[in-house]
């Protein structure tokens, strides 16, 4: 059911952690489960794309996507044909769906193969997507989504015409049921492997950008945005 409340930038506990819930904490490694408000916001901001699944027919669906996050709500925007976006709108109250996002930091090599892992940092979100109606949410939601991207990118583009607002369809999920979790550190090799002859630690994983490369048809006299630059 499509739903035009504004967005929200709070919650009523905003300053609170997530509370846990059957679905969100691990059946292993609790340890590493986390429900800060903070970090889970972190780990959603730095990321580019999230993978959102529901079901389709009787059959789970996972698609990878951009979004963006308003406070306590994060957007996904796509084509008004594209059939989950489609379902969000059409359901009552609308589409049951879980949403990740996965950071790699760094490989994980143990002295045995069964204590190989990675060092990452996930956040999962469960919930209902609901359609936005609200023409001024539906902007601050795509604004918010490109913008995710590259910070301030939105004040510098052409804003979506009305024949191209027609053709986007807006979802939104609430951040309510929520976890993140997090591994860090060396191989967890057991103690009898110790003097084995191989070598074991830690592969880090960074993060980079290399130098933006202008579009061919690009006027020379406009230059690289500090925006941009600061990347």
């Amino acid at each position: 059911m499509p739903d035009t409340a504004s967005p929200q930038t709070t919650g009523p506990d905003s300053a609170a952690g997530y509370q846990p819930t059957e679905r969100t904490v691990p059946t292993r490694s609790r340890d590493r489960a986390a429900y800060d408000r903070e970090l889970v916001h972190s780990i959603l901001d730095e990321a580019y794309v999230c993978h959102l699944g529901f079901v389709r027919d009787g059959s789970p669906v996972v698609l990878p996507t951009l979004f963006g996050r308003v406070g306590e709500r994060l957007y996904v925007h796509g084509s008004t044909g594209s059939r989950p976006l489609r379902e969000a709108g059409r359901t009552d109250p609308g589409l049951p769906v879980c949403l990740t996002v996965t950071h790699v930091d760094g490989l994980v090599l143990a002295r045995s193969a069964f204590h190989h892992s990675i060092n990452y940092r996930s956040v999962v979100v469960h919930g209902v997507a609901r359609t936005v109606t609200d023409p001024k949410e539906r902007r601050t939601a795509l604004d918010a989504i490109v913008d995710h991207v590259v910070p301030g990118r939105s004040a510098d583009s052409r804003p979506a015409d009305e024949k191209e607002l027609a053709a986007t369809a807006v979802i939104r999920l609430d951040l309510q049921e929520v976890s993140a979790k997090i591994r860090t550190g060396g191989p967890n090799d057991e103690p009898r492997d110790l003097e084995l002859p191989h070598w074991a630690g830690v592969v880090p994983l960074a993060h980079g950008y290399a130098t933006p490369l202008p579009s061919n048809d690009l006027d020379p006299a406009i230059g690289v945005p500090d925006y941009i630059a600061a990347l």
